[in-house]
């Protein structure tokens, strides 16, 4: 039973912002950072293939899947940025060399904590589209349904990276939180930056 008298969860609502263009200003942060997200992730699917192509097995073949769709969602925000009067992120660059950076080093690790990388990516992920789907899905439900699809796609990689093993990854618990928290950090720099 939830205490109703509780105050909502961040991760489903967030506060409007107050004053003129306010809505205006908190679309851009929404649509910045996720770009920011899809770009990222893009760029960690890179790394860990750049790893784990040349050791073959059925990974690199999933990786490269859940790439092209991270890639159709990028392209998504890619269209919507400039639709919007939205820059992305002054991180941009920072983020391509992160993204892949993570991706290598985990895929290094071996293919359980490549798959720990893309479960705490997506639990995070995840948790952040809830969110704004849920924000926005009486100003712009469009733009909510859109999201709702993209989320469904980072639900199925989270639970593809389970499947593969992501708990039994070395330090999982310790690797798990260490990547969580670099998302949560990325997603507070990209939407204001």
């Amino acid at each position: 039973m939830s205490d109703a008298s509780a105050p909502p969860s961040p991760a489903t609502h967030r506060p409007r912002l107050p004053g003129p263009g306010a809505a205006a200003r908190r679309l851009a942060e929404i649509l910045r950072v996720d770009h920011a997200g899809e770009l990222g992730a893009v760029y960690i699917y890179r790394g860990q293939r750049a790893v784990l192509d040349a050791r073959g097995g059925t990974l690199p073949a999933q990786l490269a899947h859940m790439e092209a769709q991270e890639a159709v969602h990028l392209a998504a925000f890619d269209r919507l940025l400039p639709e919007h009067g939205v820059r992305p992120t002054l991180f941009t660059p920072f983020w391509r060399l992160a993204g892949f950076a993570l991706g290598a080093g985990t895929a290094l690790l071996g293919e359980t904590a490549a798959h720990a990388c893309t479960e705490a990516v997506e639990t995070v992920i995840e948790g952040h589209y809830a969110g704004q789907i849920d924000e926005l899905s009486d100003t712009h439900p469009a733009l909510a349904a859109e999201l709702s699809g993209f989320r469904d796609d980072e639900l199925a990689h989270r639970q593809d990276a389970i499947d593969g093993g992501a708990h039994e990854a070395p330090a999982y618990p310790v690797l798990s939180g260490a990547i969580r928290g670099i998302c949560h950090l990325a997603i507070a720099i990209s939407e204001k930056l």
